[in-house]
């Protein structure tokens, strides 16, 4: 393999200074795939592969109307950042789920950010993950984002931003710690000689986050996983996040609430009382009692039984209220306003189409700027300026007319890439990252690194699973302990000549 072949000259890249050139923490990486013959290469693939398969790793994909269910698509060229960049990254996310929580807690509160004009009030009137039935709780501890996972992208110029933060029910953690599993087999020889800082703690980390909310502190709780069932996307992670924690997974018909407002679970043994609900269901779904009376997946009375404190909900229910694309661009004034420091990690800039003057620029520059709904995910509803129609540009410029509230748009940023190993050989790709946050109120956990998703179509920005995009393991290289490791094998080497 010929470094200097590979062209990565009009992106920022994630493992390459310039063609031949590696930056320090994916040094050792590339020496290593540069040892490979394209054979040894092309073996790798195909044993990623077979692992990938033999350990049931799935995602399911819904098309026409039917449920597929597919390999996880895998690159075995992993991204490497380094741990002091790391270290600024990780206080970032802190800082901003410190914010979001002050911020939900306050928006089902006294509404203090609205009533100093921080925030816009018709904003919040007109949100649809604003959930009434939440006005005057408070969780244990003030958190209602437990778990949140942040998309990140770095732009050409290095700076990494946050795309969007994920606070109802965000998923691909499991797929985090696979990826590693799945890279150790291909690549075992090289974690002997690069300081790797592991992922695999994850589920530990959110057993005890889980553990802490349980409203009967002192007692070993009884933890469930609450899925909507098997036609679920993310059921796989549900089973494994389940299985990896050693805790119960349920469906609604599993659990009921008592006269005494306690959540219980069936077994063969009688009913068990349920301390902390990790749920993977949507609000509206959650309890039909509260929300939509034809929800067939929730459990009735769920919600009365967490407002009177017997039962946690992780996360909470409301939290989506700034799970929200047109929230998101406030984040800043947020930490800004709630902690008093300046955003450690910046937004992309966005252009709000509820304001007349911003919607104006966002009109007359469709062709160049992204357009995102303010609630939907996995990369549905956008509208990717520099690769669309005239006629797509027409449908979202009614859309956008029609209902402002829901559209904001950014600028079409120049996403990093990273080397992939393609059909055609090794290519630029590119790609985002998405860490993961476990807040507990007196502790926050940041997963060192997270799911990096790699757009497997050449020139494509899009990097969601469900629409062909893939993914790669991600290091964080600490760089002192790597240059520890090789030192060390350098001398054991000569020890054994001499």
């Amino acid at each position: 393999m010929d470094w200097r072949q590979y062209r990565c000259e009009k992106f920022y890249d994630e493992l390459f200074e310039a063609p031949g050139q590696p930056r320090p923490a994916a040094r050792h990486l590339a020496e290593y795939l540069d040892d490979l013959s394209e054979t040894e290469l092309g073996e790798r693939r195909l044993a990623a592969e077979l692992a990938i398969r033999v350990m049931g790793i799935t995602f399911t994909v819904y098309t026409e109307g039917k449920n597929v269910d597919r390999a996880w698509p895998f690159d075995i060229i992993p991204r490497t950042i380094p741990r002091t960049e790391w270290q600024r990254t990780e206080a970032g996310l802190k800082q901003r789920v410190q914010a979001l929580n002050h911020f939900i807690q306050d928006i089902y509160g006294s509404q203090k950010i609205v009533k100093d004009k921080v925030f816009p009030a018709n904003l919040l009137e007109e949100s649809v993950n604003f959930r009434p039935q939440c006005v005057g709780m408070r969780p244990k501890n003030g958190i209602w984002a437990h778990i949140c996972g942040s998309d990140l992208v770095r732009h050409a110029d290095g700076t990494l931003y946050v795309l969007e933060d994920n606070l109802r029910v965000p998923s691909g953690v499991s797929y985090m710690v696979e990826n590693r599993l799945v890279t150790k087999r291909v690549f075992p020889e090289i974690f002997e000689n690069m300081n790797i800082l592991p992922v695999d703690d994850y589920p530990a980390q959110l057993y005890d986050t889980l553990a802490a909310m349980s409203p009967r502190p002192g007692e070993v709780p009884n933890i469930v996983l609450l899925t909507p069932g098997i036609y679920n996307s993310a059921y796989f992670e549900h089973c494994w996040l389940a299985q990896q924690m050693g805790i119960e997974l349920v469906e609604g018909q599993d659990l009921s609430v008592g006269d005494d407002d306690c959540v219980y679970m069936r077994t063969i043994y009688g009913p068990q009382r349920v301390d902390v609900i990790y749920r993977r269901i949507d609000d509206l779904f959650l309890d039909p009692e509260a929300f939509n009376p034809d929800s067939m997946l929730g459990v009735r009375g769920v919600m009365r039984a967490w407002l009177k404190g017997k039962v946690a909900l992780v996360n909470a229910p409301g939290a989506g209220v700034a799970d929200d694309k047109v929230v998101y661009s406030f984040v800043p004034a947020m930490i800004k306003y709630y902690l008093g420091e300046d955003p450690i990690l910046p937004n992309v800039p966005s252009y709000l189409c509820m304001d007349p003057k911003q919607r104006d620029y966002v009109l007359a520059n469709l062709d160049k700027l992204v357009v995102k709904p303010a609630n939907e995910s996995g990369g549905y509803g956008m509208l990717i300026g520099p690769n669309s129609t005239k006629a797509q540009r027409e449908q979202f410029r009614d859309l956008i007319l029609a209902n402002p509230r829901n559209y904001m748009a950014q600028p079409t940023l120049s996403l990093s890439t990273a080397p992939t190993l393609t059909e055609g050989g090794i290519e630029p790709r590119h790609l985002d990252l998405r860490p993961f946050i476990l807040s507990r109120g007196d502790s926050t956990y940041v997963t060192t690194g997270g799911l990096t998703r790699v757009a497997m179509v050449k020139g494509s920005l899009v990097v969601n699973s469900s629409q062909g995009g893939g993914a790669k393991d991600t290091w964080i290289v600490d760089m002192e302990g790597t240059a520890e490791a090789s030192q060390s094998q350098s001398q054991s080497i000569g020890a054994e000549a001499a």
